[in-house]
């Protein structure tokens, strides 16, 4: 797949970037820049990330002492290859494709909110996702990643792989 010139400031949903979706603390040569097909598989996903952002904001309102509204926070979208390998991620890493996201979350209980959320959305809308996994690194950070692929989606749901 061929890469494209792109403005990384442009929107793929009404809260989340491309610079977002991308962004990386690896130096590359390629810029860690997606293809068409990656940009659209990065649109499906961010879809899913506006519904959680809105329905986690939903069941916290109560808690928001201001009237802005909770961001979701990404760590990593996008990966290029070279990325993904610095990183150590996995050889078929659904992050090549721009169908994966990690998530930050601010420990255990935003983990599982996050994760129970993007359950229902999958339940109501009777849509499918391909992984969501809780992870912990040694340190004891949490965050959690989510995959959609345009089809095979696999359910896969994985609880605290380290």
């Amino acid at each position: 797949m061929k890469n494209v010139d792109i403005n990384k400031n442009a929107r793929l949903s009404e809260h989340f970037t491309l610079a977002e979706m991308c962004k990386t603390s690896v130096k590359t040569a390629d810029g860690n820049i997606p293809s068409r097909v990656h940009i659209e598989n990065l649109k499906r996903l961010c879809s899913w990330l506006e519904r959680l952002r809105q329905k986690y904001n939903i069941n916290i309102k109560d808690k928001i002492k201001n009237k802005n509204e909770e961001p979701i926070v990404i760590n990593s979208g996008y990966r290029s290859p070279q990325v993904n390998k610095a990183v150590g991620g996995a050889a078929n890493s659904n992050h090549l494709t721009g169908c994966a996201v990690d998530i930050h979350v601010n420990g255990m209980e935003q983990l599982l909110r996050y994760a129970v959320i993007l359950l229902d959305i999958a339940d109501e809308g009777r849509e499918d996702f391909d992984e969501l996994l809780m992870e912990r690194n040694a340190k004891g950070t949490y965050w959690l990643h989510f995959a959609v692929r345009p089809e095979g989606n696999r359910r896969k749901i994985v609880f605290l792989r380290v």
